[in-house]
């Protein structure tokens, strides 16, 4: 039995909110409207140079037992509510990062504080199943309440897994187990004697050299699969043995866009061009195409609608599988609830994956045949976690009761409007601003991208960084336009300090 159930419900459209007014200074404004968190802090506080005395004595005992290199800033989750995080030494940080794009509705959410009482997740965490083996007897109810209610449309079975990375390496296991029982003649079709001795060699054809295609600057995650894929920083695949896969390039787009369409449309053309010519000369055939909606972790690259159908008709034309990451665009940020329900896709995705603001990951699919024709194919002994699978479905019943989806788009277009003013009033630190009509999922380059990062926290911002020069907004979905107004004063003030 496998972590493989059909969707029965579909989420719910959410609630209106009133449309946003314009901003016309970043200086003393509070948007007026009712926090979701009525007792979070009204503005973040910070006292003293940051890390404080009990932060820094934590790292250094921390530093003992575990790797502390990568240390963003030592946490007091008990102190932290709803969009502020909380330190040792009491400063509270208006946190516009997010646990780099995890955290959906808010620290200490009320909702997934029940959740997390319930006789169910108790249940979960001290008897904790191997799905593929011994779900729970309330397993398929689970998925049909939660993850397959906000399934992508079209798409009525979830495949679960762990995180991110293990998402889309699964992903491409059935993309690669699908192509091959293709070229056999259908799943009912045997295992040759031939392939079964030369697989437990690495060889073919047991083991063929079957290729995914990703993009240039793609993140996709660390694993070997997965990070075959990932294309954004060296330090990332350092002595790590890599398959022999291709990456084609991904649009560089100029901005503002509509300054540069036809320039823009070039690009994109060039692009699918590239995508075109690789699925069809590449010396590994391409099983499947993989892509970011956005691409995150290389810089925030966007590109248009017109591009992502231009690849949909592409994997159709060529019969390669389409598998959209959607790990950190997924579950609200972009003003929908799945990004690529921006492109209007002549049909849908063959696989989308998703991890992060789900607090749970796995992939997506329609396709039966996407199922592996044997069991133990697509298996492990977790295979997903009922305790995360609750969480996600907190979390998905907290945004249809608030309407989070729409507040995103709201408030992300509240806070673009005056990232732009502040774009016209300091050029020099506001370049490529994008993700117009993306919700908050915001970003702009800036030649001080690291000095501004490093200096929000003593302004009590935290905000990341994302490619080689781009800061990226990463705020949860109850990211209010009360939060943005804070936001757009406090990065205004970093910019006159530097």
């Amino acid at each position: 039995m496998s972590s493989v159930f059909r969707a029965s419900t579909r989420l719910r459209s959410t609630a209106r909110l009133p449309a946003a007014r314009a901003l016309s200074t970043t200086a003393g404004l509070r948007a007026a409207e009712k926090p979701y968190f009525p007792n979070e802090p009204t503005a973040p506080s910070v006292s003293g140079t940051l890390p404080g005395p009990k932060n820094q004595a934590a790292a250094a005992e921390l530093d003992e037992v575990f790797d502390v290199r990568s240390l963003n800033m030592l946490t007091d989750y008990n102190q932290s509510v709803g969009n502020y995080i909380a330190d040792l030494d009491g400063n509270k940080l208006l946190d516009v990062y997010a646990q780099i794009a995890s955290i959906p509705v808010g620290y200490n959410n009320p909702h997934l504080k029940k959740v997390a009482a319930s006789p169910e997740m108790q249940s979960a965490l001290i008897n904790r199943p191997a799905l593929g083996n011994f779900p729970s007897s309330d397993w398929a109810h689970i998925l049909k309440t939660g993850a397959l209610r906000a399934a992508p449309k079209g798409l009525d079975q979830v495949f679960t897994a762990m995180a991110g990375s293990d998402a889309n390496e699964t992903a491409y296991k059935a993309a690669f187990m699908y192509y091959r029982q293709l070229q056999r003649g259908g799943p009912e079709v045997e295992f040759t004697e031939e392939e079964l001795l030369s697989t437990m060699n690495n060889q073919s054809p047991g083991s063929p050299q079957l290729s995914i295609l990703s993009f240039k600057s793609a993140f996709h995650g660390r694993l070997f699969g997965s990070l075959s894929t990932t294309r954004s920083k060296a330090i990332h695949k350092l002595d790590i043995p890599a398959f022999d896969w291709p990456q084609a390039s991904f649009p560089q787009l100029k901005y503002p866009l509509e300054d540069h369409v036809q320039e823009n449309a070039a690009e994109e053309k060039r692009c699918l061009d590239e995508v075109e010519r690789l699925i069809k000369e590449f010396h590994n055939p391409v099983a499947a195409v993989m892509v970011e909606p956005i691409q995150s972790e290389g810089g925030d690259n966007h590109a248009s609608p017109a591009f992502f159908q231009g690849l949909r008709d592409i994997t159709k034309r060529t019969k390669v599988l389409f598998i959209v990451d959607e790990v950190q665009t997924g579950v609200g940020a972009t003003g929908k609830f799945w990004a690529h329900d921006h492109w209007n896709l002549s049909s849908p995705p063959d696989m989308v994956t998703f991890s992060k603001k789900a607090q749970t990951a796995g992939y997506y699919f329609g396709n039966p045949a996407l199922r592996p024709n044997k069991p133990y194919r697509q298996f492990n002994t977790w295979m997903g976690d009922p305790a995360r699978a609750l969480v996600y479905r907190g979390i998905i019943e907290e945004i249809e009761r608030l309407g989070l989806v729409e507040n995103t788009r709201i408030t992300g277009d509240y806070l673009y409007g005056g990232l732009s003013r502040l774009a016209e009033k300091y050029p020099e630190h506001f370049q490529n601003l994008r993700g117009k009509n993306q919700g908050t999922f915001i970003a702009w380059d800036t030649p001080k991208r690291d000095q501004i990062v490093a200096k929000a926290k003593s302004f009590g911002v935290n905000i990341g960084g994302s490619g080689a020069s781009a800061i990226r907004l990463r705020p949860m979905l109850i990211f209010q336009k009360h939060h943005a107004d804070i936001l757009l004063e406090k990065i205004e003030q970093i910019v006159q300090s530097l």
